[in-house]
């Protein structure tokens, strides 16, 4: 099953019509996405909740540009992602788009700042400038590791790691900050940090779509869109 939308404002920072996503493994195949249509308006902030296999991950890989659909369209702001060449996959995610996985995905022989700076050598010519530099400070110091630019992933705490993880994510000045399970890994004090951090984020105007299984978690977002057998079952808070 596919589908179209017939007009999509450029207002809109995603939206997703009728995505599919199936994946082939030989004799078996998962049908991870049946036809899931959402819209998530600039500014929004949206918690998506489901159980292990419900669709969740896979669909915020699909609004990553990590992942091509099978079937359906995904727009950003208004332009079909789904019909996007692999070099203009990799432009719109490094210009609008910045990723916090649960995991951190940090680079162990890098430094602080190093790892900040990454998103930055993907551009064209890859040079890191002095105005980028500044920023760079500007953002470590901004999540709280003024005092850690040296310090390499081992020498940090978890929480720390997850900081590293969102100045990267805010290097590039995304529009959009994909954030998968973003405080599974950290205690209790060191999430409300990192939720705080957010919450400041999507104040000033970023839209933050975040996958999370918690209920405590998932009542800081403005919505919660509840996913189960790849298909969406309901928004707000409940169990099912």
């Amino acid at each position: 099953m596919t589908g179209t939308a017939d007009f999509v404002t450029t207002e809109n920072a995603a939206e997703v019509v009728q995505l599919e996503k199936t994946y082939d493994l030989g004799e078996v195949k998962v049908h991870a996405l049946r036809g899931v249509t959402l819209e998530f308006p600039r500014g929004d902030f949206v918690a998506i909740m489901g159980t292990s296999g419900s669709g969740k991950s896979t669909l915020l890989n699909l609004l990553g540009a990590l992942d091509r659909a099978t079937s359906g369209h995904y727009y950003l702001g208004g332009t079909d992602v789904s019909l996007l060449t692999d070099d203009e996959l990799s432009a719109i995610r490094n210009d609008h788009i910045g990723f916090i996985f649960q995991s951190y995905n940090l680079i162990p022989q890098y430094t602080v700042v190093e790892n900040i700076e990454l998103p930055l050598t993907y551009r064209s010519g890859g040079k890191v400038t002095p105005d980028d530099h500044d920023r760079i400070i500007d953002l470590a110091g901004r999540v709280g590791l003024s005092q850690r630019l040296d310090h390499r992933p081992f020498q940090l705490s978890g929480g720390q790691q997850q900081r590293v993880a969102i100045a990267r994510a805010l290097v590039n000045d995304p529009e959009i900050i994909l954030a998968d399970e973003p405080t599974g890994n950290l205690d209790s004090a060191t999430e409300e940090d990192i939720l705080r951090l957010l919450e400041q984020l999507n104040a000033e105007g970023r839209t933050i779509i975040m996958v999370t299984h918690e209920d405590a978690v998932a009542e800081r977002a403005k919505r919660q869109i509840h996913m189960k057998d790849g298909v969406v079952a309901g928004e707000g808070l409940f169990k099912g």
